[in-house]
């Protein structure tokens, strides 16, 4: 099984993906930072605690702190300034990441040299790989798929029409379901389907040490994120892409083509969903809600001990 790459915006559900890919066992050969969740210094602040927290061994890298064109926009409004909210502890201060080579220069340094056809998991807005095709078009054929965390076949979160991922940045969206990579949308209406809710956190209130106290706080406030909108469970969203990695039976995919629609209209980072004819694109359709819950909090669990 090859090495992994992932691109992330480094929120608590990047966090817990990461979790889960390291908990299965799948080696991961490099991480790229994003914008998204926050402004990037607070990216690359979450990114820094959590490496120094969990022991995390692989490179990182810093990558876009915007988007290809348009507008800086974040997350920030839903979760705070740090993109982690909680329910009281916060990640540990750190020192800030080595510095290393820009992400995507690793990225194409890490394609031109690896063996064979590899994957990346992309968890925020798309900008680094966007960035990455659009200069190197000619690395396409070094990635066997990226599977993504972003769009949707409906409606949106962001705006009416418009998930938050694909909002942030519908240029690089653009390039990369134009390319020849063959792409996984893990969409919004399928992360919809696995969520946790205050019950879950009984699990990790129950461990005894630090590590479990932070998580069952940063997962709490997570959670919060729908309680306080008056709904009874929150989406765990990134999770959800990583367990259509590690686990095949995890997750259901369909044959599509999807388009991006990149105007300045009110239907900017739509993600128009075409299944009729099939497709160069696969979107997911089903979950196994209770089977991603579980690997989910299987890997906290497995963290806090750690």
């Amino acid at each position: 099984m090859t090495p992994l790459w992932i691109d992330t915006d480094m929120g608590f559900d990047d966090m817990l993906a990461i979790m889960m890919i390291r908990q299965s066992g799948r080696a991961i050969a490099g991480c790229s930072l994003v914008f998204g969740n926050s402004t990037f210094d607070r990216i690359h602040a979450n990114a820094a605690g959590m490496a120094a927290l969990w022991s995390w061994d692989f490179a990182i890298h810093n990558g876009a702190a915007r988007p290809i064109s348009g507008a800086l926009v974040t997350a920030r409004n839903i979760l705070g300034p740090s993109g982690l909210p909680t329910l009281g502890q916060v990640l540990p201060e750190a020192p800030p990441l080595p510095d290393r080579s820009q992400a995507t220069t690793a990225l194409a340094h890490w394609l031109e040299t690896a063996p064979a056809a590899v994957d990346i998991l992309a968890l925020g807005p798309i900008t680094n790989l966007g960035m990455l095709l659009q200069s190197r078009p000619d690395l396409s054929s070094r990635i066997n798929c990226i599977t993504w965390m972003g769009g949707s076949a409906t409606t949106g979160n962001h705006t009416a029409a418009a998930e938050f991922n694909a909002f942030a940045d519908p240029e690089a969206a653009a390039i990369v379901f134009a390319s020849s990579v063959p792409v996984r949308m893990v969409d919004l209406d399928l992360c919809r389907q696995v969520t946790m809710a205050p019950p879950d956190l009984d699990e990790l209130r129950g461990l005894n040490t630090e590590k479990a106290q932070l998580l069952h706080d940063l997962l709490g406030g997570f959670i919060t994120i729908s309680i306080s909108k008056g709904r009874p469970s929150q989406p765990i969203f990134d999770p959800v892409a990583a367990a259509s990695i590690v686990d095949s039976d995890a997750v259901g995919f369909e044959p599509a083509t999807v388009c991006i629609d990149t105007s300045d209209g009110p239907m900017r980072g739509q993600t128009d969903v075409n299944r009729c004819s099939g497709g160069p694109h696969r979107v997911g359709t089903v979950a196994d809600a209770e089977r991603i819950r579980r690997m989910a909090m299987d890997a906290m669990k497995a963290a806090a001990d750690l």
